[in-house]
């Protein structure tokens, strides 16, 4: 069996994580949490279409794209994980039995995932926040007038 590579599997989480590429890759196909990863993707896709089609009076669009971002969000900090992970415990983990391995080294490439999922998941993160927290007080707004009236 290949050594799991940290560098290739903190790159997989950071550019396919929403579909869960880096599970598949880590623990085979057979993984049920790597299955759940497309849910809240699609949702959030589908959220996105509401919104273009339906306007931004749609409340389910507003429930349904802070799932991708959160999604994104998370996987990025996933891929953070994975890259900052010491060797030896990368490799005592998802490399057992391989004689000192120097798949769960760090390499620029590495760092460079590190960089990059820190400014897609603080990205995705804010925006998701600023979208949801907008639309909800947006929708109490919309509420009280109706009450004042």
């Amino acid at each position: 069996m290949k050594p799991k590579n940290k560098t290739l599997a903190a790159w997989l989480a950071l550019l396919g994580g929403p579909l869960g590429l880096h599970r598949f890759y880590l623990h085979g196909l057979g993984d049920t949490l790597g299955w759940l990863h497309p849910l809240p993707t699609a949702l959030g896709l589908w959220g996105i279409e509401r919104l273009q089609s339906l306007g931004q009076d749609d409340k389910l669009s507003w429930a349904l794209i802070p799932l991708l971002g959160f999604t994104v969000a998370s996987t990025c900090l996933t891929a953070i994980v994975y890259a900052l992970t010491e060797a030896g415990k990368w490799n005592a983990r998802h490399n057992p039995g391989a004689a000192s391995t120097t798949a769960g080294n760090t390499s620029a490439l590495t760092i460079m995932a590190i960089v990059a999922s820190l400014l897609v998941g603080a990205g995705s993160l804010m925006a998701s926040l600023a979208f949801s927290f907008q639309h909800y007080f947006e929708y109490q707004v919309e509420e009280a007038r109706k009450i004042s009236q």
